[in-house]
């Protein structure tokens, strides 16, 4: 049962999504022969030492880039010249000639990673561990900007990954580098035909955006990321301690408290020029409780604590205390009545308000949905319309890394593509104004605004990073509160709801299915019209579709929450942030979860003599 919720522990996750293709135009106007002075010059500016890493990367990918497509007899043991810049006719001609076609661009993106893993289940230690990993993506574009390999289905033919040696061995990592784009060159141009054939046969399509667009070298080198560095008997004894706190709590069948710690490095080359090194690191601890009604519903809570390092972690009181109020929450979830569904009033905490812009909205204004024949493009004709009420604005800010005293883990300095990360104006005063672009052009938009985000092993595409909320029209919590039940006697109804956790949800923008969202509150109370006390209730489920979502907020709190955790899509699991006041909503619909038919366990925890037969005595 474990196993099972700890799948659905992502924070926040999507599916439903689809990849598309993007953007413009010809091959850099930087040649590859200068990415050696470059490094050089990008080292120079920002007194860092040049990363033996980098230095094996660039070497490499210069050699590729000015060799891929030509006969063995022309290209020499020694590095060789650039190749002129290939235009759009003569790319495209070149498919059909008995030589391979060149590459019209090329990058290497390594991620090295420090780690450290502490895990407890029942008060006792499952696992510790430390390691290190090191990984490259090869992305290889042939054809043209136009018209390349990663276009419409074929999108991750661009990307071939691998690992790489730990060590700084230049040769060892020169050696990796050149297997991995062997495969990815390979890859690249059989996806290419694939493309130019299905080009010939199907309509033409809505959108005839380029597949990549260009963009101006970036160069940064940032200081490596340290080793970590902590007391690991002692972060062990505090993780058991932690887990421990759930035995005091007999219907809190399984648990789970763990540590994780990771610094990285990303580094990046183009043969547009660009070298970038730069470091991510975070902190987390997680703590996971799961029980079952005596109806069969399966309930678990779980609590998350993030922080840039180990040291910006809570104190072991406040780790203790929030231990100990999961634990009495599921046990309090596991007597409440089932919910009945429901469409009337509402408040979302500023936390699920994170979550619910997040999902709701966040992807929606992600700029790959937008085209596609596959994509429903909900809000890809609205810009310049509104979509909110005018008190509310929404901006997308990685360049941010802290919201008040609270660390933004949706912070970063570049992009996956090596692009700098940029503060997106999404929506003003209930106004779309744009989309958030990787480097995959779309109808009106040709360039990217820094958000072009990947987990290893997948293309980038436009993603969230620190999507923040904000209102002209705010109120304290109390009036808010009031405003609820106002609303609620307005409608006839008997309680307005009160959402104050949302664990994860979904999303499908897919046009094949309907333009729906569904998001999974853990803590729900029904607030009476008639005075009575709230009352807790489980099983509720949010349900809807982002138009009518979005439309019916009337009023936001004043204090705005922070909802840090990470982010599923097309193109891999991402650290996102998502930041919120409380929102009163004049309508939302709920429905049942599924309940479930297992019932809680026959046999009696060990040790837990409360719940012993009276009979005991007598047999």
């Amino acid at each position: 049962m474990l196993s099972q919720k700890l799948r659905a522990l992502t924070p926040i996750h999507s599916k439903g999504q689809s990849w598309r293709r993007i953007v413009s135009p010809l091959r850099s106007a930087v040649p590859a022969v200068v990415l050696p002075l470059l490094l050089l010059s990008a080292a120079a500016q920002t007194q860092q030492p040049v990363p033996v890493v980098l230095e094996a990367m660039t070497g490499e990918l210069h050699r590729a880039f000015t060799s891929l497509g030509k006969s063995p007899s022309a290209v020499s043991p020694a590095s060789s010249p650039a190749p002129p810049a290939i235009p759009v006719a003569d790319a495209t001609s070149a498919a059909s000639a008995d030589e391979p076609l060149p590459p019209y661009f090329l990058s290497y993106t390594v991620r090295d990673t420090n780690y450290v893993s502490i895990r407890a289940l029942y008060g006792a230690l499952a696992e510790s561990s430390a390691g290190r990993t090191r990984s490259a993506d090869i992305q290889v574009r042939v054809g043209d900007p136009k018209l390349d390999n990663t276009h419409g289905t074929h999108r991750g033919s661009a990307v071939n990954s691998l690992q790489l040696p730990l060590g700084d061995d230049r040769a060892a990592l020169a050696r990796s580098l050149w297997l991995a784009t062997n495969t990815g060159y390979g890859n690249a141009l059989d996806n290419y035909l694939r493309v130019q054939t299905e080009a010939e046969v199907r309509a033409k399509e809505e959108d005839t955006s380029p597949d990549f667009s260009q963009q101006a070298a970036q160069n940064h080198i940032g200081a490596v990321a340290p080793s970590i560095v902590i007391d690991h008997a002692a972060w062990e004894q505090r993780v058991r301690e932690l887990s421990r706190i759930f035995r005091d709590y007999p219907d809190v069948y399984e648990n789970m408290v763990f540590l994780t710690v990771q610094n990285e490095t990303d580094y990046f080359a183009s043969s547009e020029g660009s070298q970038i090194v730069a470091s991510h690191l975070q902190a987390r601890i997680v703590a996971v409780a799961v029980t079952r009604a005596v109806d069969g519903m399966d309930l678990f809570r779980e609590q998350t604590f993030e922080a840039e390092t180990i040291d910006g972690l809570p104190t072991q009181a406040v780790l203790a205390s929030a231990v100990r109020d999961l634990g009495k929450s599921l046990e309090a979830l596991r007597k409440a009545p089932v919910t009945e569904p429901f469409d009337g009033p509402a408040i979302l905490s500023g936390r699920a308000a994170a979550v619910f812009f997040h999902e709701v909205l966040g992807h929606r204004l992600e700029g790959q949905r937008q085209r596609g024949d596959e994509e429903g493009q909900t809000f890809t004709k609205d810009v310049g319309k509104p979509i909110l009420p005018d008190f509310l604005s929404v901006a997308d800010d990685p360049t941010v890394d802290n919201f008040g005293s609270t660390w933004l883990s949706g912070s970063y300095q570049y992009d996956d593509e090596g692009q700098k990360a940029e503060r997106v104006d999404l929506i003003q005063g209930g106004v779309l104004k744009t989309f958030l672009m990787s480097r995959l052009p779309i109808a009106s938009f040709g360039a990217s605004n820094g958000h072009g985000r990947a987990e290893s092993g997948h293309v980038p595409t436009g993603r969230q990073g620190n999507l923040i909320v904000t209102s002209t029209k705010s109120i304290p919590d109390s009036e808010l509160r009031q405003q609820l039940i106002d609303e609620a006697k307005k409608q006839g109804k008997p309680y307005g709801l009160y959402f104050e956790d949302i664990s994860s949800g979904f999303a499908v923008t897919q046009r094949s299915s309907p333009q729906a969202f569904q998001v999974i509150p853990l803590v729900v109370w029904r607030v009476y019209v008639d005075g009575r006390s709230d009352e807790l209730v489980r099983g509720v489920s949010i349900v809807g579709t982002p138009l009518a979502a979005m439309k019916s907020i009337i009023a936001t709190g004043d204090k705005s929450e922070v909802f840090n955790g990470e982010c599923g899509a097309e193109s891999g699991t991402i650290p996102v942030s998502a930041v919120a006041p409380a929102m009163l909503l004049s309508t939302i619909e709920t429905q049942r979860q599924p309940q479930g038919t297992a019932r809680p366990p026959i046999l009696l925890i060990p040790g837990d003599d409360s719940q012993a037969p009276a009979t005991k005595g007598a047999q």
